[in-house]
């Protein structure tokens, strides 16, 4: 599959999800039969999913990626925050392909090229973002090969989704690709109080209201590491055509480990085309 290119290595396989590729699949698989299927009016658009470890957000997650059953894309833009490291208003990591247990996900070179005509997309060299990477498994498993725009949000204000929203719909043109937002919610409240925050996004999101979600997290109504790549891709989502948002799955790491006292918000979502 590869002739030669810059190969981005795993930095979590083997931590925040299985290190081998039987273990991998097999993790992967038994949350996607977990979830029952769902059936979505509308073209899919999109996904919203969590990036917590799979032992902690999997389950989640795969509400989500249980959606791409029967559904193919060559194409997946998915669009992640960053945590520890500094990439200016948006970062797109300095390589040719992404790597996991399962294989090599190529990075999309004439995507990547037009969005830096539009926006300007700084190159990272040492990239240890987790929350776009912890995507791809399930993604590769779903999908099989597609190719990738991998894009990583230094800057989430209302103006910075609104531009990136603007370019990825010019980027995408008439091709058909899958938007990802990559985004856990809450952190370290209490039950209870997790809950009343993450019914904030939920409710945005179910509404289908990008601004709302986007003044609801400047004013600390609600938490997302994430939120400004929810907005992005329902901005974009929306510009596309009349669609809308489906809720599939919320949980927080209180769910998991029965521990209350601090934990971590999940939400898992589809964006569709309305379908009438």
């Amino acid at each position: 599959m590869v002739g030669g290119g810059r190969i981005r290595r795993s930095v979590i396989a083997g931590s925040w999800y299985p290190g081998t590729v039987d273990v991998l699949e097999g993790t992967i698989t038994r949350y996607l039969g977990n979830v029952e299927p769902m059936g979505l009016t509308g073209e899919l658009l999109g996904l919203i999913v969590p990036h917590a470890g799979y032992v902690y957000s999997g389950q989640v997650a795969a509400h989500a990626y249980r959606q791409l059953e029967g559904i193919s894309f060559d194409r997946v833009v998915v669009v992640s925050p960053v945590h520890r490291m500094f990439v200016g208003q948006y970062g797109v990591v300095d390589a040719d392909y992404y790597e996991t247990p399962l294989g090599l996900v190529e990075i999309d070179a004439l995507w990547v090229d037009a969005l830096a005509g539009m926006v300007t997309v700084n190159q990272v060299l040492r990239d240890s973002e987790h929350s776009l990477e912890i995507q791809l498994p399930f993604l590769q498993h779903m999908l099989g090969e597609f190719k990738l725009l991998p894009i990583m949000m230094g800057d989430q204000s209302l103006e910075s989704c609104r531009i990136l929203a603007e370019a990825l719909v010019r980027v995408m043109g008439d091709e058909r690709a899958l938007l990802v937002a990559s985004t856990d919610l809450s952190h370290f409240y209490r039950y209870s109080m997790a809950l009343q925050l993450d019914g904030v996004v939920q409710k945005h999101v179910q509404e289908f209201d990008p601004e709302g979600l986007a003044s609801a997290l400047a004013a600390h109504r609600c938490e997302a590491c994430g939120g400004g790549p929810m907005v992005t891709v329902m901005l974009a989502a929306r510009s596309m055509g009349d669609s809308k948002a489906v809720v599939l799955k919320y949980a927080n790491s209180g769910d998991v480990t029965g521990d209350h006292s601090q934990v971590v918000g999940y939400l898992a979502a589809a964006i569709c085309r309305s379908s009438g």
